[in-house]
């Protein structure tokens, strides 16, 4: 995929994250109660005025670019309740993922929901 960088992505995520996730940005010196906020049982990046909490609006940039979350990775591929994986239509570079990025991010997907629904915290 060719990513502009228009962060509409990071813009009100409610992104889950994963346990792999949590200790690589525990690893690398950032506190879980800075960018971690807990909804419907799952530990999601937190938001900051409107952005991920790791979205720098001024630079255009995610700061933990190399180590982000599963889930930033995949995107656009999304899963929306009731409806599957599919690619976000909010991602205005959608059109850029072939099939075959698609099958390989919606496996990658599959696998990650699994882990995160496995790793629930109990309201």
């Amino acid at each position: 995929m060719q990513c502009l960088g228009c962060g509409k992505c990071c813009r009100e995520t409610g992104m889950e994250l994963s346990s792999d996730d949590v200790k690589r940005l525990v690893d690398a010196g950032y506190r879980p109660e800075d960018f971690i906020v807990i909804r419907e049982g799952a530990l999601r990046l937190k938001n900051v005025d409107g952005w991920c909490y790791f979205y720098s609006p001024a630079d255009k940039r995610c700061r933990v670019y190399r180590i982000r979350p599963m889930g930033c990775r995949l995107y656009p591929v999304v899963y929306v309740e009731g409806e599957g994986i599919m690619l976000d239509e909010l991602c205005p570079m959608r059109h850029t993922v072939s099939k075959e990025e698609f099958r390989r991010k919606a496996k990658a997907l599959k696998k990650l929901l699994k882990k995160i629904n496995g790793e629930r915290v109990p309201r």
